[in-house]
């Protein structure tokens, strides 16, 4: 069995490169301002670009606070502090106190924010679809099982080996 370990060692290595370049190229493509903006006419909503992003975090992953919403955005927790405060000025979130931490306030979505984000999946969706028109559903189905897998890989803690 070793052998057979040390040959999938191997083609795992050879692969890591290639995976990687695939996920800057990824990276790259979801991080271009002209995404969000293209997003955001589809959707057919008014909202400043910056907000765009912790207004879809914020929908997905709240009630969050600010300095996990940052850490996720890869933004200072003071910028997006401001930015939320935006949004809650906008009625689009609201802040509450955490139920674990009393001294950390989260942020929510309200039922407009959700109306806004319901818009943006709707323009997300038509969008995807053209990216996947050429894919059958094996293929659609067998990428969202691998990104998941790696993505829930990815946000488990490193083991120490030796």
């Amino acid at each position: 069995m070793p052998a057979s370990r040390n040959v999938q060692n191997t083609h795992i290595s050879e692969r890591l490169r290639e995976l990687h370049g695939a996920l800057l190229d990824i990276a790259a493509a979801m991080n271009r301002p002209q995404r969000d903006e293209v997003l955001i006419k589809e959707a057919g909503i008014a909202l400043d670009r910056a907000l765009f992003p912790l207004l879809v975090g914020i929908e997905r992953f709240g009630p969050i606070g600010v300095v996990e919403m940052a850490d996720r955005v890869g933004r200072d927790y003071t910028t997006v502090s401001r930015q939320v405060a935006k949004l809650e000025a906008l009625g689009l979130v609201a802040r509450q106190g955490s139920a674990a931490d009393k001294r950390v306030r989260e942020a929510v979505i309200t039922p407009k924010g959700k109306a806004m984000t319901d818009m943006v999946d709707s323009a997300r969706e038509r969008i995807g679809r053209v990216i996947f028109e050429s894919w059958d559903a094996r293929e659609v189905d067998e990428l969202v099982r691998l990104m998941r897998k790696f993505a829930d890989a990815l946000n488990e803690p490193p083991i120490a080996r030796s």
